[in-house]
């Protein structure tokens, strides 16, 4: 059962061997195992996580948080899945999307452990970028790394963002305000 209905979000976004889907409740089991088995990978990287983060309440409160985006056009969330055996390997999102005079969009992904450095998070940010600019019209796409982050930044440039900055104390990660580096892709830059 799809989380929402639009004709926009029912077929699934296809990509090198992987497969963007909207989440769904059918996926709580796949996904609270993945990212419990991720944490040490992720958390360094991530806002702080909740006592109850890997519940399923706290996962239902996430899908509504997903719809009520989508369907006010603020952020499209998509899974990452495998497309031979539809293993979840992480997630990939378009957020704070503004429209009017700016046509812009923040992007964030994460992928489990098992599966980094396979190719698959830049196969989705690829596709991503693909259904931000050519789907939904967008002119800009941001990203932001914490400076330390190699790989993050690594995989922005590698697909054509480019640095843009510094912003001091710009997300709150681990509990604490962390500077991040600014990137970000105009639909007129070349993908790489």
């Amino acid at each position: 059962m799809a989380l929402w209905r639009d004709a926009e979000m029912e077929e699934p976004l296809m990509a090198q061997g992987i497969r963007l889907c909207a989440p769904t409740h059918d996926d709580y089991e796949s996904w609270a195992k993945l990212r419990g088995a991720s944490r040490a990978h992720t958390e360094p990287w991530e806002p702080a996580w909740t006592v109850d983060e890997l519940s399923r309440s706290a996962y239902k409160r996430r899908l509504e948080r997903y719809q009520l985006d989508r369907q006010s056009g603020a952020g499209y969330p998509f899974f990452v899945f495998r497309s031979r055996d539809n293993v979840l390997l992480g997630a990939c999102n378009l957020n704070n999307v503004r429209r009017g005079v700016q046509q812009s969009a923040d992007i964030g992904y994460w992928i489990g452990t098992p599966y980094v450095r396979q190719g698959h998070t830049r196969a989705a940010v690829r596709r991503i970028l693909a259904f931000a600019f050519d789907r939904l019209g967008l002119h800009r796409v941001e990203a932001a790394c914490r400076p330390e982050n190699k790989a993050s930044r690594r995989l922005l440039e590698g697909v054509g963002f480019q640095h843009e900055g510094r912003a001091r104390a710009f997300l709150n990660i681990a509990g604490e305000w962390r500077d991040h580096d600014r990137f970000a892709l105009l639909n007129t830059d070349p993908r790489l």
